[in-house]
């Protein structure tokens, strides 16, 4: 009998997308064939504190306002080494692991921290590695890899905390025009975003994105539609059939996104013209390749009314709940949300093998 794969799913996090990642994980922890894995679910509490959720009773309360880490109470820590495994508090090893399934997205997860602890620790991960989570969770650093790639993007300027009281509306309406969204730099799922149509909401937006992030982001706003499309692979990435995000408030917020069943519809594949969907699918890729991507990735875009294609940003651990694009957008090309699950653990597994064939010293 063939030996199940050890599989470490990680979930919750420091980040304001703490209760999606738990949603995320549950959907996938349901997803996963038990004959082929054996699942080892631990949680990271908002202080960043690890604990073996026995029994997934933290995933089973996922659905909850707020899930209770108090009866978590043994604590999982990771070991940087050669063969390092995870620890209970006290020491007791959890015993090897194969490979890690992080589902943590926004900062502390998603941005290459904890890609580069399993690094280190020697363990092979789903996902981007740490220059592409880093690279695609800092939307400027992201967009200006783009544009010097000659990817259409929107336009753009960023802020430092030390210029916050140097933001001036005429400049910014100069330059983007109106209206324009302010956004932290280094987060995801609209947490932290405004949409700015006049001069007195501009110093409200740019105070709520510094409370999230000290650098912030200010767009042109795009008249078009918003177009989505998941990339799958290591080396030969492959994207899938786009989506289509209809929204029925003023923009995808995070209410719209995960707490009003009005706030958006959602229609895969989207209704687009073939050659469009080639293109988008195409400059899903180069996204992809330009920003260092692996494993998997939600490229999202703007589908202007002339046809032009402008990619708005990258998202290196998409969401996982019912209704997420990413993997919704495979099952409307083929791959069940299930083998979705087996070809993102193959391709960690096979950058694990890839890695291990190079020389660290002379």
């Amino acid at each position: 009998m063939k030996k199940k794969l050890r599989v470490a799913l990680l979930y919750g996090g420091k980040s304001a997308e703490h209760e999606i990642s738990l949603i995320s994980a549950r959907n996938i922890f349901e997803a996963m064939d038990k004959s082929k894995y054996e699942v080892v679910p631990i949680a990271i509490d908002k202080q960043g504190r690890w604990h073996l959720d026995r029994g997934a009773r933290l995933l089973g309360a996922a659905d909850r306002a707020r899930v209770d880490f108090a009866g978590a109470k043994n604590a999982a820590a990771v070991r940087p080494g050669a063969s390092a495994a995870p620890v209970l508090s006290g020491g007791a090893p959890l015993g090897a692991i194969d490979v890690v399934f992080p589902v943590l997205h926004g900062p502390f997860g998603e941005d290459g921290t904890i890609q580069g602890l399993l690094k280190l620790a020697n363990l092979p991960f789903v996902g981007a590695g740490v220059l592409g989570s880093a690279v695609g969770m800092d939307k400027d650093v992201m967009k200006r890899l783009l544009r010097d790639a000659e990817i259409p993007i929107a336009k753009f300027l960023v802020f430092h905390r030390a210029e916050q009281n140097a933001i001036r509306f005429a400049r910014v309406k100069k330059i983007l025009g109106l209206p324009l969204f302010v956004k932290p730099a280094n987060l995801g799922s609209s947490v932290g975003i405004s949409k700015v149509s006049r001069k007195d909401e501009l110093a409200p937006a740019v105070r709520l994105a510094f409370r999230y992030d000290s650098k912030i982001i200010v767009e042109e706003g795009i008249d078009g539609r918003e177009i989505e499309c998941s990339v799958l692979g290591n080396e030969k990435p492959v994207a899938s059939l786009p989506g289509e995000i209809v929204v029925q408030r003023e923009f995808y917020s995070y209410d719209a996104k995960y707490l009003d069943a009005q706030g958006a519809r959602l229609e895969i594949p989207a209704r687009l013209p073939a050659g469009t969907i080639k293109e988008i699918q195409r400059t899903a890729v180069r996204a992809y390749r330009t920003l260092c991507c692996e494993g998997m990735a939600r490229v999202d875009f703007f589908l202007r009314p002339d046809g032009r294609v402008l990619v708005n940003e990258i998202n290196t651990i998409p969401g996982f709940t019912k209704i997420s694009m990413y993997p919704k957008m495979w099952e409307a090309s083929g791959l069940s949300y299930r083998r979705l699950i087996d070809r993102l653990i193959g391709l960690a597994l096979e950058r694990a093998r890839r890695e291990q064939r190079l020389r660290t010293s002379k």
